[in-house]
Parts: structure tokens; C-alpha cells; sequence
């Protein structure tokens, strides 16, 4: 299934050998700078997205087992 999203128009800067690095790789694999840099935001808007949910249920767990941690740490 192919999404199809409006699209914006950004202007930014970036640093000179990263933007030949990602013009390589659009070109290596047919794929357009502007899909690229989509994909990678997207990616790391998802990564932090997960890193807050991990925690939550790291201190959840940590809760639920207080007791048991008491016991094997004394």
C-alpha cells in the first residue's frame, strides 16, 4: 500500500559531505533525495518515539517486582 501524503517544502542546511553521501545513495538506489530524508525522519521520529514507551514499562516492571529485588539483592 503506497501513502500518499501532502508534501512541504523545507529549506535547511546540511553539512556538504553528507549531502553528496545522500545524493550517491538516492542515486545508487533510484530512489529521490526528497524520499530519502522522509524516510530517515521518519525513522527517527520513530526511535524517539520508543525510547519513552521502553522506559515506562522498564519502571513498571521494576515496581512490580520490587519485593523480588529486595530478596536477591539482600
Amino acid at each position: 500500500m503506497v501513502r500518499t501524503m501532502a508534501a512541504i517544502k523545507i529549506s535547511s542546511k546540511i553539512d556538504a559531505e553528507v549531502w553528496n553521501e545522500l545524493r550517491e545513495l538516492a542515486n545508487e538506489t533510484h530512489q529521490s533525495v526528497s524520499g530519502l530524508l522522509t524516510e530517515a525522519v521518519r525513522e527517527y521520529l520513530q526511535r524517539r518515539k520508543v525510547r519513552p514507551v521502553v522506559i515506562a514499562h522498564l519502571e513498571q516492571s521494576i515496581d512490580e517486582n520490587r519485593r523480588l529485588g529486595e530478596l536477591l539483592a539482600g
